[in-house]
């Protein structure tokens, strides 16, 4: 092989890796967010979801002071209650105890 052939294999690859991170660059700065992450400026919060046949769930939503219990099916979303208030408490133990994925590979490899 010279090195004309290497290049030609190799450049594209960089170019390639080169785009990705552009993207992931772009998306990170636009705001646009990936997964369960929510704004931390957003003003509707799902508190809590529970899975009660396939594909249907009911979930506890706070929107503004406000908490609401939705019926979530394929098709539609159904207002099933409206609560005063709920125990912050547990709310708040919840997700603090839930560890991030990149704080348990921290620590199963020592690094923390």
């Amino acid at each position: 092989m010279s090195t004309v052939d290497i290049l030609t294999t190799i450049l594209p690859l960089f170019l390639v890796v080169g785009l990705l991170y552009a993207a992931l660059l772009f998306i990170r700065k636009s705001g646009i967010a990936m997964g369960n992450n929510q704004n931390k400026f957003s003003q509707i919060k799902v508190i809590s979801t529970q899975s009660i046949m396939n594909k249907k769930f009911i979930s506890i939503v706070k929107v503004q002071n406000s908490y609401l219990v939705v019926g979530i099916a394929e098709n539609s979303i159904t207002l099933l209650k409206e609560l005063d208030s709920i125990d912050d408490e547990n709310e708040k133990t919840k997700v603090e105890t839930k560890p991030k994925f990149s704080e348990i590979l921290k620590q199963n490899l020592g690094m923390k």
